[in-house]
C-alpha cells in the first residue's frame, strides 16, 4: 500500500503546483490588462510606390533586377526613343515655320504703318492746299461779282468781264478737283490704318502659333525624356518583371520601389479595446521574424473608420438577419527613435508583429 500511497502525494502536489502557477499566471496577465492593451493582428507597412511609364514604347534596355537597392533618379529601364525623337524633329520645324511667320508678320506691319503715315500726311498736305484753293475762290468770286457790275454799267470791256469769269471758274474747278483728291487721299488712309489693324492681328496671330508650337516643342520634350524612367524614391525594388523589347503601356504599373527607411505598423484593436488608448503612448513591438527582437513604438493616429468599411463590399447590417460582429479599428504606431536602426532597417512591409500598448 505503500507505492499507493507516494503516487497519491505526488499527484497531489502536481495539481497543487499547476493550480498555483494558473492562478498566478491568470493575476499576472488580469493586472496586465488594466494597464496595457495587446494584439497580434498587426502588420509592418512601408510606402511602395509604383513604377509607372508617362509613356508606351518598347523597352530597349532594363538597368535593374529583383530586390536590387537603387537610389532617386537612378535609371530603372530605358524605352526605345525614335519615334519620340520624329516628333520632336516635327515639332521643332514647326516652331520655326512659326517664328519666320512671326518675322513676316512683324515687318508687314511695319511696312504699312509706313504707308499709313506717309498717306496721312498727304491728307494733311492735301487739306491745306485745298484751304488755299478755297481763299483764292472766294476772291476769284468777289472779283467776278465786281467785274460784272462795271460789265453791267459799261465800265469795262467785255474781255476783262470774261476774264474774271474764267477766273472764277478755274477757281472753282481747282477746288472740286482738290476735293476729290483730298476724298481719295482720305480713303487711301483709311484703308492704309484698316489694313494695319489687320496686320496687328495677323501678328497677335502669328504670336499665338508661335506660342502653340513651343508648347508641343516642350511635350515632344518631355515624351523624349520620359523615355528614361527613373526611381522616384530611394528604396528597394520588388520583382522587376521586365524584359528587353517588351511592350509597355503609358500609366502601366510595372513593379514597385519600397521605402525600407521608413516604416510604421499598424495594428487592428477590437473595438472593445480603445476606451483608455489615445495617441502618444507608448508601444512595445516584437517581431515574429525576430522573436529575440524588441522595438519600441509610439500609438500616431486612429483610422476615421473600422477596416470593414474600407473593404470592396462593407457589411450592410439593415439587411436580413443581423449578428453582431466586434468590429476592428485600424491604429498607426510609428517606430521611435530609440530603435537599434540596424535592426529597425530588417523589418519588411507585411510583416506580422505584436503589440502591446501601454495605457499608464
Amino acid at each position: 500500500m505503500e507505492p499507493k500511497k507516494k503516487t497519491n502525494k505526488r499527484f497531489v502536489v502536481i495539481t497543487t503546483a499547476l493550480i498555483l502557477m494558473g492562478g498566478t499566471y491568470g493575476v499576472y496577465k488580469f493586472v496586465h490588462s488594466l494597464a496595457h492593451e495587446d494584439t497580434d493582428d498587426a502588420q509592418v507597412e512601408a510606402h511602395m510606390s509604383p513604377v509607372i511609364p508617362h509613356v508606351g514604347g518598347y523597352v530597349s534596355k532594363v538597368n535593374v533586377k529583383d530586390n536590387q537597392i537603387v537610389k532617386k533618379g537612378d535609371t530603372l529601364f530605358i524605352i526605345d526613343n525614335r519615334d519620340y525623337l520624329v516628333e520632336l524633329e516635327q515639332a521643332k520645324a514647326q516652331l520655326a515655320a512659326a517664328e519666320s511667320g512671326l518675322v513676316v508678320s512683324q515687318a508687314s506691319i511695319g511696312s504699312y504703318q509706313a504707308n499709313a503715315a506717309a498717306v496721312s500726311a498727304q491728307v494733311g498736305s492735301a487739306t491745306q492746299t485745298l484751304e488755299s484753293a478755297k481763299t483764292r475762290l472766294w476772291r476769284a468770286e468777289n472779283d467776278f461779282k465786281r467785274y460784272e457790275n462795271l460789265y453791267a454799267n459799261h465800265s469795262i470791256t467785255t474781255q476783262q468781264y470774261e476774264q474774271a469769269l474764267a477766273a472764277k471758274q478755274e477757281a472753282e474747278n481747282n477746288l472740286r478737283a482738290l476735293e476729290n483728291q483730298k476724298q481719295a487721299t482720305t480713303s487711301q488712309r483709311n484703308a492704309a490704318t484698316s489694313q494695319t489693324e489687320i496686320s496687328k492681328k495677323q501678328v497677335s496671330v502669328a504670336e499665338a502659333n508661335v506660342q502653340s508650337a513651343q508648347a508641343k516643342l516642350d511635350a515632344a520634350q518631355l515624351n523624349v525624356d520620359y523615355t528614361i524612367v527613373t526611381a522616384a524614391i530611394d528604396g528597394q525594388l520588388s520583382n522587376v518583371d521586365l524584359q528587353e523589347g517588351q511592350f509597355v503601356q503609358p500609366g502601366q504599373s510595372l513593379f514597385y520601389i519600397v521605402n525600407t527607411d521608413e516604416t510604421w505598423v499598424v495594428a487592428n484593436f477590437k473595438e472593445t479595446q480603445l476606451s483608455k488608448m489615445q495617441p502618444g503612448q507608448k508601444v512595445t513591438i516584437k517581431a515574429d521574424a525576430y522573436p529575440s527582437e524588441s522595438f519600441e513604438g509610439i500609438v500616431t493616429t486612429f483610422s476615421p473608420a473600422t477596416g470593414a468599411r474600407f473593404s470592396l463590399l462593407p457589411p450592410d447590417n439593415a439587411t436580413g438577419n443581423f449578428v453582431k460582429t466586434i468590429q476592428r479599428l485600424p491604429v498607426k504606431i510609428d517606430f521611435t527613435n530609440n530603435n537599434d536602426a540596424q535592426a529597425l532597417h530588417k523589418l519588411r512591409a507585411g510583416m506580422n508583429v505584436e503589440v502591446d500598448v501601454h495605457l499608464k
